[in-house]
């Protein structure tokens, strides 16, 4: 199973079927399979024979296969297995049915803004979801981006190039890339990260919206020394109708130095879905590149852009009478009739591009030697004196001056800003390397310029402090917080920022302090008198005076009916703020009856029955009352009490009623009267016991005090 076409028909690994070809290059060849065991199509993608003899690759392989099987996500075409079969290494990929950016572009040329960031956005997902899982992709283009017959769109070949980038370095074979996307440490170093990935991102956005690639060249070297050594130049120079805005974001993930570039893709997407809103750009449905059988569109060729596939496989197409012509790396091949095509996740096959003869393969020799001297050539210019460049004096000179200076000592002018108590705004306030500073050509001067002193930022009514305080803090001055810096105003929030001390645009010291002013809400309003006022009066004046109603406050008062309105919670013409809560204070008692006369226990009980808790004071003597009944109570009796302390004193009588002594004798008197605790005198001849009592005062039924002496008459 060496060749390509003794593949197809058979089995790998008992389970997958290899069906037609639909691509080859010079690391792979993808066929349309079928998985035997879950019986679904796949892409097989089958490695070149010398890459399966190195173990060292195969552990790589395997390694960065199982990383990429880990992406689940729908803007990356999935990873189903990989595996060896004898000397057949091999990857299995979702097929997707549809075409690649690659053709799109061939077929309809610049695309426009909606269109571009609407393939833009879903390529820095997929990016951005393989940069948070650890994955580089290093060779983002647009043969990798395809476009599935329902307008979505997918990233392939997640972690191949790293595997197969490796192997080269280990065996000494080369492999040039896709140079017209690479980024300048890949092509200095070699290394790469998320960033990396945010440049080739970058310059296939060039691409969608002028049709072509910013740099083009003789030979792959030339694209190469372009991108380490000129910047991007402005979309908007070749597609006026680009947004600024966009043309900026473009810049910004194509500077040359990885730290000025969005840190990983998902910075650049964010940017990118920011931009839109502000643009107020609808998201449009992708457009499929053109089904099999419709002939392009005509086009001129473009110009090589030294753009080598990773695997090598030719990136260019020129339109032909009979269909698309695939040109190969060495510019000339046999022509192909465009028809159904398939990649790495695709629908219909296509046939394969016939190997030149061995005067194609001579001349690839003869490009290869040229290119190898055109890199001695360069290697000489590394190493002498023109490699060097020194920075120039520009502190002091204003911003455009000094920009100049460091473009024509060849050096990249990158310019900041920061503000001086000093330095005249747009002065160079201080450069980095310091003057005189030896440098490689083409490194980054920064330019300090200063903004001049520092002003007091707008800050809008309504912001919490601790956005105020980074906002003022960000203008590099102090901000200063205290509640007692407040002010009433009847729009923003209590607690929330009103204004600054000093205003917005004062121009201060750097550090200077700033007042952060906060709402302290409505002024405050004295609450209206509604004593003596009915409720309902009471609750209007309250109302219209901008309060609202509290509970009503059951309040004791002794000089008020029950129900009446004696006064507000807070209290007449106490100042509050507007929209406060405001309670009636009404009157409410209780009323101490009567029980005057009546029995103790009854005045007892009829006390309890009002309300009240009763209590026992000393009994006390009335002439008018009979012992053991009422007297009165304390409160008396019509007295109004705190319901919240109803306690009441309630007085006995303790009169003794005397009885008819004259019915018996001094004896029996005497005992009678002993009982009733009062004391007998008795006037009689002998004062005899048996002697009879004739006559008493006080009389019978008089009511006397405890202790009273009783005077008797006796006759023997």
């Amino acid at each position: 199973m060496g060749t390509s076409g003794a593949l197809v028909g058979t089995v790998l690994d008992g389970r997958y079927r290899v069906g037609a070809m639909i691509a080859r290059g010079g690391m792979s060849t993808v066929y349309r399979g079928t998985d035997l065991r879950l019986d679904r199509p796949v892409a097989i993608k089958v490695m070149k024979p010398s890459f399966a003899a190195d173990p060292s690759f195969l552990t790589r392989f395997e390694r960065e296969a199982r990383l990429a099987a880990g992406l689940a996500h729908r803007g990356v075409v999935g990873v189903y297995d990989q595996g060896r079969d004898g000397d057949v290494v091999f990857l299995v990929m979702e097929l997707v049915d549809g075409g690649t950016l690659r053709d799109l572009i061939r077929q309809s040329g610049a695309l426009s803004v909606s269109v571009t960031m609407s393939i833009l956005e879903p390529l820095l997902a997929a990016l951005g979801a393989a940069h948070e899982a650890g994955l580089v992709h290093r060779d983002v283009k647009p043969e990798n981006v395809l476009i599935s017959s329902k307008g979505e769109v997918k990233v392939a070949d997640f972690g191949l190039v790293r595997a197969v980038s490796s192997q080269t370095m280990a065996t000494g074979d080369v492999i040039l890339g896709t140079v017209a996307y690479l980024s300048p440490e890949q092509v200095a170093t070699g290394a790469s990260d998320p960033r990396s990935d945010v440049y080739s991102a970058g310059i296939v956005t060039f691409e969608m919206l002028t049709g072509h690639t910013p740099y083009a060249g003789d030979n792959p070297m030339s694209v190469a020394y372009q991108h380490v050594h000129s910047d991007v130049p402005p979309v908007t120079d070749q597609a006026p109708g680009v947004p600024l805005e966009l043309d900026d974001l473009i810049l910004a993930a194509t500077r040359r130095d990885p730290m000025a570039r969005p840190r990983d893709a998902s910075a650049f997407l964010s940017a990118v879905v920011a931009l839109r809103a502000r643009l107020g750009l609808a998201r449009v449905v992708v457009p499929v590149p053109r089904p099999a059988g419709a002939p392009p569109a005509p086009r001129a060729a473009r110009p090589n852009s030294g753009a080598i596939g990773a695997d090598g496989m030719s990136t260019h197409a020129v339109a032909g009478p009979t269909g698309t012509r695939v040109v190969g790396a060495t510019g000339v091949g046999p022509p192909t009739v465009a028809g159904p095509r398939t990649i790495a996740g695709q629908g219909a096959p296509e046939p394969p591009v016939k190997r030149g003869s061995a005067l194609r393969r001579w001349l690839l020799v003869a490009i290869v030697v040229l290119l190898l001297g055109a890199a001695a050539a360069v290697g000489g210019w590394w190493l002498g004196s023109g490699r060097w460049a020194y920075t120039p004096a520009a502190v002091g000179i204003d911003q455009q001056s000094a920009e100049n200076l460091v473009r024509e000592a060849g050096l990249v002018p990158r310019v900041s800003a920061q503000p001086s108590n000093s330095v005249a705004t747009g002065t160079v306030a201080d450069t980095e390397p310091q003057p005189g500073s030896r440098l490689l050509k083409g490194s980054q001067v920064e330019l300090v310029v200063s903004s001049g002193r520092p002003t007091v930022p707008a800050v809008v009514a309504g912001t919490s402090v601790d956005q105020a305080a980074q906002i003022i803090a960000a203008a590099h001055l102090t901000p200063v917080s205290e509640p007692a810096f407040g002010q009433y105003d009847g729009t923003v929030p209590v607690g929330a920022v009103l204004t600054t001390d000093p205003p917005v645009g004062t121009s201060l010291p750097i550090s200077a302090d700033v007042v952060i002013v906060r709402s302290k809400g409505p002024a405050p309003t004295p609450v209206p008198t509604v004593a003596g006022k009915s409720v309902d009066d009471a609750q209007n004046k309250l109302l219209v005076a901008g309060f609202s109603l509290g509970a009503d406050k059951p309040t004791f008062a002794a000089d008020a009916d029950n129900g009446a309105v004696i006064g507000s919670d807070p209290a007449a013409g106490q100042l509050v703020a507007q929209g406060s809560t405001v309670s009636l204070l009404i009157a409410a008692s209780v009323t101490v009856p009567s029980v005057r006369g009546e029995a103790g226990n009854q005045a007892a009980a009829d006390l309890q029955r009002a309300g009240f808790t009763v209590t026992l004071g000393d009994a006390t003597f009335d002439a008018d009352i009979d012992g053991g009944s009422a007297v009165g109570t304390t409160p008396n009796a019509g007295s109004r009490v705190d319901p919240a302390l109803p306690v009441v004193l309630l007085t006995l009588s303790n009169a003794a009623v005397l009885p008819d002594l004259t019915r018996g004798n001094v004896g029996s008197a005497r005992q009678a009267l002993t009982d009733l605790g009062l004391q007998i005198q008795v006037s009689a001849l002998f004062g005899a016991s048996g002697a009879s009592v004739v006559s008493q005062y006080p009389g019978a039924g008089r009511r006397v005090e405890p202790g009273s002496t009783v005077q008797v008459s006796a006759f023997p």
